[in-house]
Formats: structure tokens, C-alpha cells, sequence
């Protein structure tokens, strides 16, 4: 059983570039699961003839979850039809590619909420909180009693 065998891959006549970057798709799972090592693969930064991009696309397909994001431009984050395997696509304001990747890993990086995002949330939370008088809540709010 060869690693693109595990993960699914049908025995269809694959173009140039598609063959290696599954294998290394397949051997990124690996270091995944074995490891908890994940993988970015810059598809911006690897030579793609015609169709190969569209077919690399059509074999690793779409999975269940989906999130775009708005942040100087759209951010499209997808699983593939293999978890663990996400498909990024970045976009400037204008619309156009910026970047693509795949992102062998549990969560994508880009997902993950930052410590100083975290903080300043808090930070918010107490402020809103602090600013709110019991009779505010309308009934709505907690309190602990000890």
C-alpha cells in the first residue's frame, strides 16, 4: 500500500506536479500523527503547468468545515476531503491570489486566537463589565455568592 493510497487517492492519470505534492501531503500526515509536526506548503511558490492547480484541487476535494476571513483582504480556509489537509487562499483588496498553501495541521495557524488578541478581549470584557451597574443587566446577569 503506497501513502496516497491511505489517504485515498484514486488510481486516475495525475498531471506533473500532482503525484509529489500528494506524496508530500501523505508524508506530511504522517509527521502529523507520529510527530504532531505540521506542514505549510507554499503551492504559490511550486511551478504548476495547465490544469495541474485545478486538478490538485478536484483530487483533495472539499471536507466539512469552511471559514473566510476579512482582514486587508478575504482569506478563504477550508478542510479538504482528507482532515488535517486545509486549503488557504489569501486575496488582497483588489480580489487577486496573494497567497495559497497547504496546511497539514489540526487547526490552521491562521485560526488560532493570539495571546495579545486574547488579552485585548479580556481586557474589553472587564471594561464592559466594570462599566455595567447590577440594576443593567436586566436580569440577565450572574452573580457568586460565597
Amino acid at each position: 500500500m503506497t501513502s496516497l493510497d491511505r489517504i485515498g487517492v484514486q488510481a486516475e492519470p495525475l498531471y506533473g506536479n500532482v503525484t509529489p505534492i500528494l506524496y508530500e501531503v501523505a508524508h506530511a500526515l504522517d509527521r502529523l500523527l507520529e510527530q504532531a509536526e505540521p506542514t505549510i506548503i507554499d503551492l504559490a511558490s511550486l511551478p504548476f503547468a495547465p490544469g495541474e492547480l485545478s486538478q490538485l484541487e478536484g483530487v483533495l476535494g472539499t471536507g466539512e468545515i469552511a471559514a473566510e476571513l476579512d482582514a486587508l483582504g478575504a482569506s478563504h480556509i477550508r478542510e479538504t476531503a482528507f482532515p488535517g489537509v486545509w486549503w488557504l487562499e489569501h486575496h488582497n483588496t483588489a480580489g487577486e491570489v496573494v497567497g495559497r498553501y497547504l496546511e497539514i495541521t489540526r487547526t490552521p495557524q491562521i485560526l488560532m486566537s493570539q495571546d495579545a488578541d486574547i488579552s485585548a478581549g479580556r481586557a474589553r470584557l472587564v471594561d464592559q463589565l466594570e462599566g455595567e451597574s447590577p440594576d443593567s443587566t436586566n436580569g440577565a446577569g450572574t452573580s457568586a455568592q460565597t
